[in-house]
């Protein structure tokens, strides 16, 4: 792992994403915010000061100074905080670190990526925009997708408080909070084969659960060999109004 990390540039940005006031604080779309504010706390960072269109502290991370960032624009606007942020710290793209909130993976779920599209999110967009450059690393913490019965569309989804057990977020939040400190400490690739790797018998235990949904949506209470596989679909966050 530490050679690995000594290959990749360190992180020198840090950005929480999620939209100012505290009528967004506890929502989905704010995730990424609370788990920088966490990491701000954990890592004795000086306090939160305006600047950068956001509010901005400094800290002392595994691998060198840190600035942690916290845009107050609206999400779909993130890019003009970032962009300025990471231009007058002279950080590349590749030295930003994004935490972010993502419909596409199930509540729970925490994941890492280098690089790669926006997949609909306004707030990546923007960053990618605002940096000149899709390259930045992310950290994502999936939020779920609405149930059938949500009356609504995707930003309204987003824009709702969790309606899981408070348990259950602060767990979510936490492990947020674990994987970013392992990009900061061992890099990308290193945390991506730490927090990607499932459990033994993890992976059987979810094709015996898909096999049991499909058959009780089909109303046969019977064996069946079919495995529905895993459905993905794209994500299409609307802009937020300010």
């Amino acid at each position: 792992m530490a050679d690995a990390a000594a290959e990749a540039p360190p992180v020198r940005l840090v950005v929480g994403l999620g939209n100012p006031g505290p009528r967004y604080a506890r929502t989905r779309h704010n995730a990424g915010q609370r788990v920088v504010e966490q990491l701000a706390a954990r890592l004795g960072a000086g306090r939160f000061a305006a600047r950068y269109a956001g509010q901005f502290a400094e800290a002392r991370g595994p691998r060198g100074p840190l600035g942690l960032l916290i845009p107050t624009t609206y999400m779909n606007e993130s890019g003009t905080s970032v962009g300025p942020a990471a231009g007058t710290l002279h950080v590349a793209p590749m030295q930003v670190l994004v935490v972010h909130d993502d419909i596409d993976l199930p509540f729970g779920e925490v994941r890492g990526k280098a690089g790669g599209g926006h997949g609909g999110h306004n707030g990546l967009r923007s960053i990618a925009q605002g940096l000149g450059d899709p390259g930045f690393l992310r950290v994502r913490l999936g939020v779920g997708r609405p149930g059938p019965g949500f009356r609504g569309d995707e930003a309204d989804w987003v824009l709702r408080p969790f309606d899981e057990p408070a348990d259950q977020v602060d767990a979510l939040l936490a492990r947020g909070l674990e994987m970013t400190e392992a990009v900061l400490a061992d890099g990308m690739d290193a945390a991506i084969a730490r927090f990607h790797a499932k459990p033994p018998g993890e992976r059987a235990k979810a094709r015996a659960e898909r096999r049991a949904e499909a058959r009780e949506e089909a109303g046969n209470p019977g064996d069946s060999h079919q495995d529905p596989g895993d459905s993905h679909h794209g994500d299409s966050h609307p802009p937020e109004t300010s």
